[in-house]
């Protein structure tokens, strides 16, 4: 029998592994992953770059810097901001604000969600699709410790570092979500399902969210 959801959104915090969870989740329902499509296709949909979306797209450790940016420099001032025709041409395009590229991140979402079954990691689309019956939504957490030491080991940062670059990155998203999606205090009740990871490894992550959307045996 098919799962009762064809969409599963996958919000996840820093070094909650949850992108490795979500691609499990789309590999065992054989569904369609999505998460660095979206920004291209929204590129795609205003003839900019991605990287100038996905620049848009990152938590605190850019936001604060594009957003002054935007509020007080030319597109000329902004060397990360350069923006050139898909076509491979040198000409620049006028920079969309940043709540319009948002707006425009939520669109390809929406239209990606009525395609066939799709997992979608991160961009909010747990907001999103917020008024979609078949959507089945999971917020992937981990203590501090655990997404310290994870980060830490990853970027090969040292522990003070990996703290305050997880307490940026928490402030982005907490700003994020307020700020685009009105949410003022992130809540188990905006999920259907919350995973800690402390002692959950991705795939037997992926298999409860997989189970408890009904894709199981």
């Amino acid at each position: 029998m098919a799962p009762p959801y064809r969409v599963i959104c996958v919000s996840h915090l820093t070094g909650a592994e949850g992108e490795a969870i979500a691609r499990g989740v789309a590999e065992q329902m054989g569904f369609r992953y999505l998460d660095e499509e979206i920004i291209e296709t929204a590129a795609e949909w205003v003839d900019l770059h991605p990287s100038v979306i996905g620049e848009v797209e990152r938590r605190k450790s850019l936001m604060t810097r594009i957003g002054e940016a935007m509020r007080g420099q030319s597109t000329s001032e902004r060397p990360d901001a350069s923006v050139q025709h898909r076509s491979g041409g040198a000409d620049r395009r006028e920079m969309p604000a940043d709540e319009d590229l948002r707006a425009l991140i939520r669109d390809v979402i929406r239209e990606a969600a009525d395609g066939e079954g799709i997992v979608i990691a991160s961009h909010a689309a747990s907001m999103v699709l917020a008024d979609r019956g078949d959507a089945f939504r999971v917020l992937v957490t981990a203590s501090q410790t655990t997404r310290r030491d994870r980060i830490a080991g990853e970027r090969k940062l040292d522990p003070r570092r990996a703290e305050k670059v997880l307490a940026e990155e928490d402030d982005a998203r907490a700003h994020y979500l307020k700020r685009f999606h009105g949410v003022a205090l992130e809540l188990p009740t905006h999920y259907d399902l919350v995973i800690n990871t402390d002692e959950l490894p991705p795939e037997r992550g992926a298999h409860v969210i997989v189970a408890a959307a009904g894709g199981g045996d």
